[in-house]
């Protein structure tokens, strides 16, 4: 390859649920602004501060990258999202929140063994989701995260 490396970023996360309809309205209900709405339930877009979070049948993405569709008995997909909160209130704000819009609350908040303070919670797809304040990492009065160098 000649000339200069192309700038690594990360732009979109795309899941696959079983229910678009259902997981829309679960993540317009935690907070999330949805963007883009002329696709309809066909696939769904959310602001999440530099990034967007999409969401996509999970049968359909899979025939898309030319694998087998996933199914529900096979449990942990191996992806964690995160949720980097200011403070332990607002971890704990947080995860009593997605309660309330139906997610499952799968480890309560709890001091971590490396000086945090977080919670997880399950979306309706089983997608987990980590809650937490972190030391070193700051989040912005933009809610954007900021990681030290």
């Amino acid at each position: 390859m000649t000339g200069q490396l192309p700038q690594a970023r990360f732009t979109v996360l795309t899941i696959g649920v079983a229910d678009v309809a259902r997981s829309r309205r679960f993540y317009v209900a935690l907070g999330f602004e949805r963007r883009y709405s002329a696709t309809g339930d066909e696939v769904v877009f959310f602001e999440t501060g530099g990034t967007v979070l999409a969401l996509y049948r999970a049968d359909a993405l899979a025939a898309g990258a030319g694998i087998e569709p996933p199914r529900p008995d096979r449990g942990f997909t191996g992806v964690v999202l995160a949720w980097n909160c200011a403070d332990r209130a607002e971890v704990d704000t947080v995860l009593a929140h997605a309660a309330d819009c139906g997610a499952a609350v799968t480890v309560a908040a709890h001091d971590t063994d490396y000086g945090g303070y977080g919670g997880v919670f399950a979306d309706p797809d089983g997608y987990l989701w980590e809650v937490v304040v972190a030391p070193n990492i700051v989040v912005g009065p933009d809610r954007r995260v900021q990681m030290p160098a």
